[in-house]
């Protein structure tokens, strides 16, 4: 299982490095939240997996409404003029280097 999960990553890499992808300035701010964001979902999945609580459906839901919550939340703080996606950046920010952490805790236990 491993062999395909790293071989799905390397074949993503590929793509994304040799697939020129070009947003306008605009969609940047909300397009780096909804990456944070899945970068979360991401690394929480993983954390999940290795605590042998992994869900298919909680991880998908979690990947898209996390996505969609955090591109929302940034898209209204620019209509009434706050920078509400510094909150999502914290927020994801710290969820992500705790998932991380934990990780980080697991591997080092169990090696």
């Amino acid at each position: 299982m491993w062999v395909l999960v790293i071989f799905c990553l390397l074949v993503g890499l590929v793509l994304g490095f040799q697939l020129p992808v070009l947003l306008p300035l605009v969609y940047t701010k909300y397009m780096s939240i909804a990456v944070l964001a899945a970068l979360d979902s991401v690394f929480g999945g993983i954390r999940a997996y290795m605590e042998e609580s992994f869900d298919n459906i909680i991880f998908l839901s979690g990947f898209f409404v996390n996505m969609l919550l955090a591109a929302g939340l940034a898209y209204m703080g620019d209509r009434l003029g706050v920078e509400l996606y510094l909150a999502a950046v914290i927020v994801f920010g710290v969820r992500l280097f705790n998932n991380l952490g934990i990780i980080r805790r697991y591997l080092l236990k169990k090696h």
